[in-house]
């Protein structure tokens, strides 16, 4: 094993056991910039997903909002607290091999990728429905689909591999203009003359009712709303870019959950107000939103004009700042796997931006790979319960640090200590449970499928591993210097 002496300031060089090499990621992000990614990320998909959400959780929508925030700020506080004791690229990579070993950090890393390259996926897909729904009237399908879609993870891409700062500022712009038409359609729906409190009768209503019973398949309904809130997360991939201080990144973490579940509780309370669910289909059908405005307002005039104006800022920016920073962060994630020896080293190379090459590529590729899923509750039941797992795996990896190096600087410590931690667990664990009950078996076929691919690198790594020789081991940054895995 071996030990270098490091700080809590991270250099644009590419570190490792043996020394630094040029070629590493450039610290360009403010702040700001980290917070609308990881807030952009969470922001998800805000009238595509409605359908969803509200079948899910009916007429208590904003309910399963509020308290599903309440349930991530656990897991917040324990992510802050171990990306400010480990503030390199990597997340729960770099947790849960330090916490536990090399094999819980690959496998942590590749559950949360599973969600995250999902993503872009669901984006275009979410995109193409728009057009058909708003334009087409559904004659975007087959190749010309794939042809639109394609064109839309390429416009990704490319921004991915530029500078930090286009990403941030185009980002930030997406986000903040979106908010405020969110807030505006909220706004219509309240002072609507429609919104009556009497809606709320019926106020646990859910699509698993008939399945599970009202109580508990709402509870399934509120489980699967962590899909929703992963994105806090992407900080800790971002930390070697960031020109602020290691203790800062608490603020874009949990103002980024806070933020999200904020609008998300508002909105729905306005919309949820304003549906007849004596006639509503529990179908999880996209734009709900735009069905309820029409019938509330009619089709015609203005609203005819502001529906489409809501498509702009509630389906298209929301999907593009969401898929900007998953893809930016699983770029992250794959580069510290091959610059720390959990892929091959080629992962590692960067562009004259200071960006991924291979990982943009590849991430790039699956995407357009993932297209032919097609399944909108397919995607969102498996990022919710890749994300549980991974969570619960980087609490306990928290814990175990707790226990095993309480001497490690903290430059942000979980409020609560241990309490927190223990019951950041509980609550990973609790929705993980109720996910499997929901799930259907589309998604478990596309998850089994993900995990054999990853088995099959995990695989070959292994191999590796036990040959010997200069790359037989991985590394991580610690406080106390460079350490051998």
């Amino acid at each position: 094993m071996t030990a270098e002496t490091t700080t809590n300031t991270v250099d644009t060089m590419t570190e490792t056991p043996g020394g630094t090499t040029p070629g590493g990621l450039k610290k360009t992000m403010r702040l700001l910039y980290v917070y609308t990614l990881a807030t952009g990320a969470i922001y998800t998909f805000l009238c595509y997903w409605d359908g969803i959400f509200l079948s899910y959780c009916g007429p208590g929508t904003a309910l399963g909002f509020l308290m599903m925030t309440m349930m991530v700020l656990p897991i917040g506080f324990v992510y802050a607290e171990l990306s400010a004791m480990l503030p390199s690229t990597g997340s729960c990579l770099v947790f849960n091999t330090v916490g536990l070993n090399k094999h819980a950090g690959f496998w942590s890393a590749w559950l949360i990728m599973c969600a995250w390259l999902a993503v872009p996926a669901a984006g275009v897909l979410g995109i193409i429905d728009w057009l058909n729904y708003q334009f087409l009237n559904n004659s975007l399908t087959g190749m010309s689909a794939l042809v639109v879609g394609a064109l839309c993870l390429c416009v990704w891409c490319v921004v991915s591999c530029l500078k930090n700062v286009v990403a941030g500022r185009l980002q930030t712009i997406m986000l903040f203009v979106s908010i405020a038409g969110i807030l505006l359609t909220s706004l219509l729906f309240f002072f609507s003359g429609h919104w009556s409190l009497s809606n709320f009768q019926s106020f646990f209503a859910n699509t698993n009712a008939g399945d599970y019973g009202t109580a508990i398949g709402w509870i399934i309904g509120c489980a699967f709303l962590i899909t929703p809130y992963f994105g806090f997360e992407t900080v800790p991939a971002m930390v070697e870019e960031g020109t602020f201080p290691i203790k800062d990144q608490k603020k874009a973490i949990l103002g980024s959950v806070l933020t999200c579940g904020i609008i998300y509780a508002i909105f729905y309370f306005a919309e949820a107000g304003c549906i007849d669910w004596s006639s509503y289909a529990f179908d999880s059908a996209p734009f709900i939103t735009f069905d309820t405005l029409y019938a509330v307002f009619g089709q015609g005039g203005f609203m005819g004009w502001f529906v489409i104006l809501l498509g702009i800022f509630g389906v298209l920016f929301p999907i593009g700042t969401s898929v900007l920073g998953f893809w930016y962060s699983a770029v992250r994630m794959l580069y510290a796997m091959g610059r720390q020896n959990f892929l091959p080293k080629a992962f590692s190379k960067c562009n004259r931006f200071g960006q991924p090459i291979l990982p943009n590529i590849l991430i790039l590729l699956i995407s357009i790979g993932f297209l032919a899923m097609q399944s909108i509750r397919a995607f969102f039941d498996l990022m919710a319960f890749a994300c549980a797992i991974c969570y619960a795996l980087s609490s306990i990896s928290a814990i175990r640090l707790a226990i095993k190096h309480p001497e490690w600087k903290r430059p942000y410590v979980t409020p609560g200590g241990m309490a927190m931690k223990v019951l950041s667990l509980i609550i990973a664990l609790v929705v993980a449970f109720f996910c499997t009950i929901g799930i259907g078996t589309e998604t478990w076929l596309g998850f089994v499928g993900y995990m054999v691919v990853g088995l099959v690198l995990w695989g070959l790594m292994l191999v590796k591993w036990h040959r010997g020789g200069k790359d037989s081991t991985v590394w991580m940054r610690t406080p106390e210097g460079v350490r051998e895995y």
